[in-house]
């Protein structure tokens, strides 16, 4: 499931949702992401933009592609837009699996493909003036390792 949403979310209430009834997941791997007050410089306010339909279409593809590649019971893909301040949750990832290998590795490959390639735009508010923030070198060295 995914949700690109203004919105914050409760971890607690998503991990619940994933959850409630199923006797079939051994293990829960969650991530969370949020806004730092530090990246070369004070962040004051994060914006988050995205192309709405591509985005969604985009995010349920690499979900798919992690079902495919690991045994996973259920998947969560929260990410949200807008404006947002330091200390606020940017996404959120749970991946439920039997066995905590494939939930670990396919939260790992969510996340590395969030970080480079989903589509988003983040512009940062940093000591009064704004910057696009671009891909890290270390986080496209990361995402090589699933090609």
């Amino acid at each position: 499931m995914i949700r690109v949403q203004t919105d914050d979310f409760d971890i607690g209430a998503e991990l619940r949702a994933l959850t409630e009834g199923r006797t079939d997941i051994g293990a829960l791997v969650t991530f969370t992401g949020l806004v730092r007050d530090m990246n070369d410089g004070r962040v004051s306010l994060m914006e988050l933009e995205h192309y709405p339909g591509m985005t969604e279409k985009e995010l349920a593809r690499i979900e798919r592609e992690a079902h495919q590649r690991w045994p996973l019971q259920a998947s969560l893909i929260i990410h949200r837009i807008g404006r947002l301040s330091p200390g606020d949750n940017i996404v959120l990832v749970i991946t439920a699996s039997a066995h905590r290998h494939a939930a670990f590795e396919a939260a790992s490959f969510l996340m590395d493909y969030l970080k480079t390639s989903a589509p988003f735009w983040k512009k940062e508010i940093r000591d009064g003036e704004a910057r696009w923030v671009e891909a890290r070198k270390s986080d496209d060295a990361a995402m090589t390792r699933w090609k």
